[in-house]
C-alpha cells in the first residue's frame, strides 16, 4: 500500500502542472530545480522528498494532502436488525447516510396498521410476497418486481394483501427513518 501512494505522486503532480497549463520548464525555473528532476520525478524515476515537494506544492498552489490519493475505505456494511411492531426490519445504509436503505419483513397477517403521515417520500421495492398500500384513499396490491415512490405527508400503510409474508427494500430519509423503524412509543405505526 505505501508504495503504491508513493507511486502516485508524480503523476499527480504532473496532473496539477498540466491543469494549470504550466511547462517542465517553467516550474523547474520557478522553483530552482532541474527539468531533469522534475521529469524524473513525474515519471516515478526519483523518489519524492519534502524538499522536492515543498517548492513544487508552493508554487502550483496545492497542498502535499492532493498529491496523496485518498484512502478508500471498507465499503461493505454491516446489517443491522431490529423489530418494529412485528415488522422485521435490516438497516443496509451506513449510520449517517443521506438515504436510509432497508429491507423490510412485514409479517403474515391480515390486520393493517392505521394509516399515518410523516415528512419525507418513500421509495419501495417489492422482493416477495404481495404488499398492500393503503394511500390516502386508494387501495393498491404490489406484486414482487414493482415498485412504488410516494410523497409521506399523504396518509399510508403497509402490509401483507393476502395475509402472507412480504419482502420489501425501502429508501427514505431521516424523517422516513425515525417514523419506520422507531421503536419507543411507536406502537400502531407501520
Amino acid at each position: 500500500m505505501k508504495d503504491s501512494v508513493l507511486e502516485q505522486i508524480g503523476p499527480r503532480l504532473r496532473a496539477a502542472r498540466i491543469k494549470q497549463d504550466r511547462t517542465l520548464e517553467d516550474l523547474a525555473t520557478r522553483t530552482g530545480m532541474s527539468v531533469s528532476t522534475l521529469s524524473r520525478l513525474e515519471s516515478g524515476k526519483r523518489q519524492a522528498s519534502l524538499e522536492i515537494l515543498l517548492p513544487l506544492t508552493r508554487e502550483l498552489r496545492i497542498t502535499i494532502d492532493d498529491l496523496i490519493p485518498a484512502e478508500v475505505p471498507d465499503p461493505r456494511i454491516k446489517p443491522t436488525r431490529s423489530m418494529h411492531n412485528g415488522v422485521q426490519i435490516v438497516r443496509l445504509s451506513p449510520p449517517g447516510s443521506p438515504t436510509r436503505t432497508f429491507k423490510m419483513t412485514y409479517p403474515a397477517r391480515k390486520t393493517m396498521p392505521v394509516q399515518r403521515t410523516h415528512d419525507g417520500y418513500d421509495w419501495l421495492y417489492v422482493l416477495s410476497g404481495r404488499l398492500r398500500l393503503m394511500l390516502g384513499e386508494k387501495d393498491l396490491v404490489l406484486e414482487p418486481g414493482e415498485a412504488a415512490e410516494f410523497d409521506t405527508r399523504v396518509p399510508h400503510s403497509m402490509g401483507s394483501a393476502d395475509g402472507k409474508r412480504v419482502e420489501i427494500l425501502s429508501i427514505f430519509g431521516p424523517d422516513g427513518e425515525q417514523m419506520h423503524t422507531y421503536t419507543h412509543g411507536t406502537e400502531g405505526q407501520e
